[in-house]
């Protein structure tokens, strides 16, 4: 990873651990400096996940990454008092899909965190959000590729890049009077 991207580095955590958040931040700052940009693109999600068989365990692992997370993310990064650009990584099941109640509900909550950590850590801090629609990251197979190609307006499933772009976009100068917003990323799907 350090030889594709210059000054990188690969920290491992597991984001469920209360300790989580401040071991990651602190482990990046000693390698690299201040956190200027923080993406929080970890998720979980697990089936099944629908009414009839969810479990509390099964809710509590969703929401400890997805929303937990996250949020004690930010909190570390406001306790730095430094100006950074935040994109957290959510989903178009975050407007309601069947059979993704703790991944979707915990995303919704992830959306509600990028809005109220907007408002509460402006002027220094903007936090925004990328909802990706279905993007073919090697978990499709070949008939659910087809099927999502053919719900999405724009008749094609996601890349990465297509996700990449508008977090960069949003990470940068570029859009540096936008906070607060979540930007679907999904090609018209989940409209």
């Amino acid at each position: 990873m350090a030889a594709e991207l210059g000054d990188a580095i690969a920290v491992e955590a597991d984001l469920a651990a209360p300790d989580a958040a401040a071991r990651l931040l602190g482990a990046v700052e000693r390698r690299l400096g201040p956190v200027d940009v923080l993406v929080n693109n970890a998720a979980h999600c697990e089936s099944p996940d629908a009414f009839g068989s969810l479990t509390a365990g099964g809710l509590a692992r969703h929401y400890a990454v997805n929303a937990v997370a996250p949020a004690l993310l930010l909190d570390e990064l406001a306790r730095r008092e430094r100006a950074a650009a935040v994109v957290n990584i959510s989903t178009d099941a975050a407007r309601a899909f069947p059979g993704q109640i703790g991944y979707g509900t915990s995303k919704a909550a992830l959306e509600a965190l990028t809005r109220a950590a907007a408002l509460d850590l402006a002027p220094l801090v903007r936090v925004n959000a990328v909802a990706p629609g279905p993007v073919q990251t090697g978990w499709m197979d070949e008939e659910t590729y087809a099927r999502a190609r053919e719900i999405v307006p724009l008749g094609r499933v996601g890349e990465p890049e297509d996700i990449a772009g508008a977090v960069v976009f949003l990470a940068s100068r570029q859009a540096r009077w936008i906070t607060g917003q979540v930007i679907q990323v999904a090609g018209g799907h989940a409209l």
